[in-house]
């Protein structure tokens, strides 16, 4: 297994921590808006990585932390509260929010068939334990009391920067973030928000050592990866916004606070751009999952769409693509379909060598596009229908498309339709096309639709 590690910028083969188990974080939503198509593309491939190593049989322990406090508007830690900013939108509690917010994001998971993460974790629940790691940070001199907050002294970890580039020095000299007097220097991070000044009306506030406040964005999720899967951690995700400077803040304070390394592979997802462009409220091409379903398409059209992406390259979306995936999974649908109908009592075999193929291309960093094009080439294939189906359906473990779900229902046809069909039949062996089109929309009008296929085969569906 080779993965692409922004933290070295390059391919590595994958080392896990313990023989066949990788422990997976997640960065999750903030749950103070709907989710939209951008999100559904990162934890689209967040799914796809916990499916393939399932599929490796790799014992996969999955967390993913919901931000429902701390996470402001700005990341030189000024503006409001993410969740306060939802809250007087919508005249409803912080709290209420967030209850809503995260029932629509898990909503999605289940439309976009994603594999819900083994721990949920949300912020609120572990400010505990937030507090005690900043603790542990203050005595060990990597953080300060200030008038407004608690910060974290960048200047006290020397590898600030490593993930993203953006080190000590190349932030000093490019500096054009607002002047904070109460921070020592200009790009320390906020550990604890003191409930104050602008925050002194935050609804959603606790009892710490720095007084009555609440925890800042990037302590939140060092706190709840680190109870959850130890001080060092196989595999931590994020879109490409997240490295700098969440993630990059993540490092400094895990790794000051325990003494160990704090991730080994850093896997970042690209954006998703819409019409060549990225994705605004104010362009009008801000597009959600309901809005998807509006526009008449599956969810699952949208992930087969994703599946022709590679995770580290930029996805366009139009609705042009939506529509060809949204065919593209019919057509596989009916495939399916096709190769249950003959000896459906005949259990295939999956066959190795695409199966190797298979392997190889999951293998190098998640290649789920050269992987995906394995199925038509299955297809086209003389394998039997029966080793066909027994190899899609086994490779659909990782795509997700729920291809095992598609059955081949017996339709109970009526004597007369019966006979009709019959009538049909004997007409198209015939060559009179005439009478079988006549038969065909007589037998149509009765609530049957007959599709043709080739050799006069044909498939029958009740309307």
């Amino acid at each position: 297994m080779q993965i692409y590690n922004t933290l070295t910028k390059q391919k590595q083969e994958f080392k896990p921590i313990k023989d066949n188990y990788v422990g997976i974080y997640s960065c999750g939503p903030t749950v103070y808006d709907y989710d939209h198509i951008g999100h559904a593309w990162k934890y689209f491939n967040d799914d796809i990585l916990k499916r393939t190593f399932k599929y490796l049989d790799y014992k996969v322990k999955h967390v993913m932390n919901i931000t429902d406090v701390g996470h402001l508007t700005s990341d030189g830690d000024s503006g409001e509260d993410k969740l306060e900013k939802g809250a007087k939108r919508e005249n409803k509690t912080p709290w209420k929010i967030a209850e809503f917010y995260t029932k629509i994001f898990f909503e999605n998971v289940q439309k976009m068939n994603y594999i819900k993460p083994d721990v949920v974790c949300k912020a609120t629940d572990y400010v505990k334990e937030m507090i005690a790691m900043n603790k542990i940070l203050v005595e060990k001199g990597f953080a300060y009391e200030s008038n407004d907050a608690l910060y974290f002294d960048i200047t006290k970890f020397p590898n600030y920067g490593k993930l993203s580039g953006n080190t000590l020095e190349q932030l000093q000299a490019g500096a054009r973030i607002k002047v904070n007097e109460n921070k020592k220097n200009p790009h320390d991070f906020v550990l604890w928000v003191k409930a104050i000044n602008e925050h002194a009306n935050h609804a959603m506030v606790w009892n710490s050592p720095w007084g009555k406040g609440f925890p800042g964005w990037h302590i939140e999720c060092s706190t709840m990866s680190t109870k959850h899967l130890g001080k060092t951690i196989d595999i931590h995700t994020g879109g490409e916004d997240n490295i700098f400077p969440h993630h990059e803040c993540e490092i400094a304070q895990s790794e000051s606070a325990t003494g160990k390394k704090f991730v080994n592979y850093w896997m970042h997802t690209r954006f998703l751009m819409v019409n060549g462009r990225k994705m605004s409220k104010s362009l009008n091409n801000f597009y959600r999952i309901q809005d998807i379903e509006e526009k008449g398409f599956d969810p699952l059209a949208l992930r087969f769409l994703f599946l022709q992406a590679h995770y580290r390259s930029k996805i366009n979306f139009t609705w042009q693509s939506s529509q060809a995936a949204q065919n593209g999974l019919n057509n596989l649908k009916k495939e399916i379909e096709k190769l249950r109908k003959e000896k459906a009592e005949i259990k295939g075999n999956i066959n190795i060598d695409f199966k190797n193929k298979f392997i190889e291309k999951i293998s190098d960093d998640f290649n789920i596009p050269q992987a995906f094009s394995l199925v038509p080439k299955i297809l086209k294939s003389d394998l039997s229908n029966q080793d066909k189906l027994a190899t899609i359906l086994d490779f659909d473990k990782v795509f997700g498309l729920n291809l095992n779900k598609i059955e081949n229902k017996k339709i109970n046809i009526p004597d007369k339709i019966q006979k009709l069909i019959e009538q049909r039949k004997k007409a198209r062996e015939n060559k009179n096309f005439r009478l079988a089109d006549e038969l065909r929309d007589e037998i149509e009008k009765k609530g049957f639709l007959i599709e043709d296929s080739e050799n006069y085969n044909f498939t029958i569906k009740k309307i």
